[in-house]
């Protein structure tokens, strides 16, 4: 669940202009004090289910402001307690976060993987809210590596990969599992095409899954419904057929970046109509296996083969190469990726680890190590809530 940074300003600066002399000093302050900080740290802007999930008000959030979405109401944290803004029930549903599948509020989840002594199918979740290690929490219908990822508000979506020990062992099952509850998947539709090496998207509606091997490369874009169980349909082509290029989406569209082929083409295609995606830029180093991230505004592609540590940021708003903009702790392929409102996460890969490594939206620079896997395991796959 996404902040819309300029809806919430600008209903704050609103209440600041509409201001009278006895307007009580302590809300002028608070009001003022956020204008500051969402012109200066906007994306830093959190939302979480209800109060119970607000990390504890102390010094490492001081002056952070989030939204609560069981009340509909928007706090900062200071003097060690979570302080409710005054805004009116206009102003509040003027500025509600936008939705968006891409990001979450609540937790990241890793999914299957490959292990020195085989598949996994390993559901696995850590929360966003502290910098912990991952909990078991549920297994796919099959062990398996080399997929992609999806997210509704309600779901996670594990897509089609590898599954040694089967005849083929390249799957098309498409796995569904639960964020309310910690549990099981069960098999909810099939690719168009069956094969591994995807990219996953998200939108509000729909899961997406890009490119592949089957076992050539493939251009193929599906497309499969959140509302409802059912197969994938093919909706679109590539700019080029390719395998494990990244996945990242903004509220409007669907990202392929690097893979193999070209390898540095960032590749676009809308959520609104089925087309085929345009070529709109390029990352800094032509790579594949690498993992994507998303903000608000921008997307993210870190690691990747040849073995690198680069995150790469590139914008949304307008069609354009990415910069360079810090580093992994451990130079990696095939990882996971998550992202949060406020960060982005890269979960595993290989050289076989167990890392969860973090990175800040709000400003570029280097990840940290803030966790760790259930699993030592690659080709691992990403969702979020």
């Amino acid at each position: 669940m996404a902040i819309n940074i300029q809806n919430l300003l600008n209903v704050v600066q609103a209440k600041l202009n509409a201001t009278t002399p006895t307007t009580p000093a302590l809300e002028f302050s608070r009001l003022s004090s956020i204008s500051d900080m969402l012109e200066d740290h906007g994306a830093a802007v959190k939302s979480y289910p209800g109060l119970a999930s607000f990390p504890t008000a102390d010094s490492a959030n001081h002056g952070d402001i989030a939204y609560s979405l069981d009340s509909a109401t928007y706090r900062i944290s200071e003097q060690l307690a979570w302080r409710e803004i005054s805004l009116n029930a206009d102003s509040v549903i003027a500025a509600a976060p936008t939705s968006t599948q891409a990001q979450g509020s609540t937790s990241g989840y890793n999914s299957g993987g490959f292990l020195n002594s085989g598949n996994s199918n390993v559901i696995e979740k850590f929360p966003f809210s502290t910098d912990a290690n991952a909990t078991d929490v549920g297994d796919l219908t099959l062990g398996r590596y080399n997929a992609s990822g999806q997210s509704s508000t309600a779901s996670g979506y594990t897509s089609g990969g590898s599954s040694p020990g089967l005849s083929p062992y390249i799957v098309n099952n498409i796995d569904k599992f639960p964020f309310s509850a910690d549990g099981n998947a069960t098999d909810v539709g099939d690719l168009s095409v069956t094969r591994t090496g995807t990219a996953g998207q998200s939108s509000d509606a729909s899961g997406y899954i890009s490119g592949g091997s089957l076992p050539a490369a493939s251009n193929v874009i599906d497309k499969f419904s959140f509302s409802s169980d059912g197969n994938a349909t093919d909706v679109g082509d590539l700019t080029e057929a390719r395998i494990k290029p990244s996945g990242q989406s903004s509220t409007v569209s669907g990202y392929n970046s690097g893979g193999t082929g070209t390898g540095n083409i960032i590749d676009k295609f809308p959520f609104a109509s089925n087309a085929n995606a345009t070529d709109v830029g390029d990352i800094t180093v032509a790579r594949n296996y690498a993992v994507g991230q998303n903000s608000d505004a921008s997307g993210y592609t870190s690691g990747g083969s040849p073995t690198s540590n680069v995150i790469d940021k590139f914008p949304f708003s307008s069609d354009a190469n990415a910069t360079d903009v810090g580093d992994l702790t451990v130079a990696r392929y095939t990882s996971a990726g998550q992202s949060s409102t406020a960060s982005g996460y890269t979960s595993g890969g290989y050289p076989y680890q167990n890392t969860i490594d973090k990175f800040s939206f709000s400003s570029d620079g280097n990840a940290t190590d803030v966790g760790d896997m259930t699993e030592v395991k690659g080709f691992v796959i990403g969702q979020q809530v």
